[in-house]
């Protein structure tokens, strides 16, 4: 089965066959080349000369309750992270005025725990208010929620909630206990139901297979998320991954080539983790089918400099979005 086929049966935004999928996950290093160039035309199939970019501010750091075993913030780890309450209003719009004159678009508000407290939430249907009137698509990365406190948000000016799946559901025992894969597929579900822009992704690189990438793409295929955040493991001493290798570049960029191949239309962004894989570059993202950026810094690890990224991008013919 020919890379050519599958890039036409994606390209027309049909669900890729297993075989397909499989030919995909065998590419060895001879045909990647290929496939990332593939990858990168499916792209600009979709989203033309464009490069989406965001940026987050960690609102509500540390003590989380939650044992992921890549997170710096979990209250179950040793990790040396930074730990404060929600902070106020007007330092979210510091941020996010930051954000905006360094080129972003969307600015997500995100807050440490499993969901907020009814307080953290009245704040943030504030927040939410105040990015928007900034010009800013306002998101948030709040945890887990109900339909009813996503509608608030969306009456709020809400533009998307960001909400990770993390990895395969058939990995994730392996990687969180403090609750169940099904609880974040329905708030997933329940976003994209009230029509919000729906973000979700995870983080490659954990131990995952192969087998297992494919599978936690194809189940965000199935629920039609708009925004795909990939994410590559950064080990953190004090957490359980923190002596997992970090990714290769060349894997790096299969994995976001494969991303694009499964899921031709969605905005395939590249987030954390990218300085410890690519170091400053940004073209080998772009070459490898991604179609957005994270600017800035991660929630408790540095980013790379806005402006060399916006140089980046332009040096590649691309525009910001």
């Amino acid at each position: 089965m020919s890379l050519a086929s599958i890039f036409a049966h994606a390209a027309e935004n049909r669900p890729l066959a297993d075989a397909e999928v499989r030919a995909l996950l065998d590419v060895g290093p001879d045909q990647l080349p290929e496939m990332l160039s593939l990858a990168r035309e499916l792209a600009r199939l979709a989203f033309g000369r464009t490069v989406s970019l965001c940026a987050i501010v960690n609102a509500k750091s540390g003590a989380c309750p939650e044992d992921c075993a890549f997170c710096a913030q979990s209250a179950h780890g040793r990790a040396d992270a930074p730990n404060y309450p929600l902070v106020d209003l007007e330092k979210v719009l510091e941020a996010a005025r930051q954000a905006q004159a360094a080129g972003a678009r969307r600015f997500s508000v995100v807050l440490s725990g499993a969901t907020p407290a009814d307080g953290e939430f009245a704040l943030l249907l504030d927040m939410v208010r105040a990015i928007a009137t900034l010009g800013l698509m306002a998101d948030t990365s709040p945890g887990i929620l109900d339909r009813e406190r996503l509608a608030l948000l969306q009456e709020a000016g809400l533009s998307g909630y960001h909400h990770n799946l993390e990895t395969a559901r058939s990995f994730f025992p392996q990687i969180c206990t403090t609750h169940a894969y099904d609880e974040d597929v329905a708030a997933v579900a329940a976003a994209k139901e009230l029509g919000l822009y729906v973000c979700s992704g995870g983080i490659f690189g954990l131990g995952e297979t192969w087998e297992q990438r494919a599978e936690f793409l194809l189940e965000l295929r199935a629920l039609g998320v708009d925004s795909v955040p990939v994410n590559f493991l950064n080990p953190i001493p004090g957490t359980p991954l923190e002596h997992r290798p970090v990714l290769l570049p060349a894997e790096a960029q299969k994995i976001l080539a494969l991303a694009r191949f499964i899921l031709p239309r969605a905005a395939v962004r590249m987030c954390g983790g990218r300085p410890r894989v690519f170091g400053d570059k940004v073209v080998p993202v772009l070459s490898s089918g991604a179609s957005g950026l994270m600017i800035g810094d991660y929630l408790t690890t540095p980013g790379a400099d806005p402006a060399r990224d916006l140089r980046e991008v332009a040096a590649a013919g691309l525009e910001p979005c």
